[in-house]
């Protein structure tokens, strides 16, 4: 651990189990966009762990000075200096990705941002891509357990915009960019990893 960095345990429990679907989901992928890339603790074990990618990480502003910092020290060829890249502002990136990932954002987003994630995935991504978005999720608009109803109760008492998301609105939203639904991925701690394909042309 590199103490003056921020760090964050959820991520050091999880990031073993989601580089164990990431090493099927983007075996074939090349350039990697990481959206909320937060203390950077996935984007610099993930890309050690697969070196065939270019893995982007991004993130707000506010974020980019600890998480440029911690890509700095980490010093691996594949893994680029982070983007500034707020959904509900600022411009996409030029360059596009043949997969995206993003851990534990949608609870955070408001609802509009998600949709706007969503509708401007296909300015990101290439005409066959895969997305990977990991975090708790609703089913039928119920709690999968008493520790996701705890934690959704935390976030709406921090922010009401906060929430849990229902996985079949998220699923939704994905057709509409065009993006079908191919695994839902049981993960630990109540969580599910979804990964999606966009095939056109």
């Amino acid at each position: 651990m590199q103490s003056d960095l921020p760090f964050s345990q959820a991520c050091e429990n999880n990031k073993a189990p989601i580089l164990a679907v990431l090493q099927q989901a983007f075996a074939n992928c090349s350039k990697v966009l990481e959206v909320g890339s937060g203390t950077g603790q996935h984007a610099v074990h993930f890309a050690a762990a697969l070196p065939h990618l270019r893995w982007q990480a991004s993130d707000q502003a506010v974020y980019l000075s600890d998480l440029t910092e911690r890509l700095r020290r980490a010093a691996l060829p594949n893994l680029p200096l982070p983007l500034q890249l707020d959904i509900s502002a600022d411009a996409l990136p030029e360059q596009q990705f043949d997969a995206v990932f993003s851990a534990n954002t949608l609870h955070i987003m408001p609802w509009p941002v998600v949709e706007l994630f969503f509708s401007r995935l296909t300015g990101l991504t290439t005409q066959q891509a895969t997305l990977c978005i990991y975090g708790p999720f609703n089913y039928n608009d119920s709690f999968t357990s008493d520790s996701n109803r705890a934690f959704d109760l935390s976030l709406k008492s921090r922010d009401p915009a906060m929430g849990i998301r229902d996985i079949a609105a998220v699923v939704a939203l994905a057709d509409a960019a065009g993006f079908t639904l191919q695994h839902d991925h049981s993960m630990p701690a109540n969580n599910r990893l979804l990964q999606f394909l966009r095939a056109t042309g």
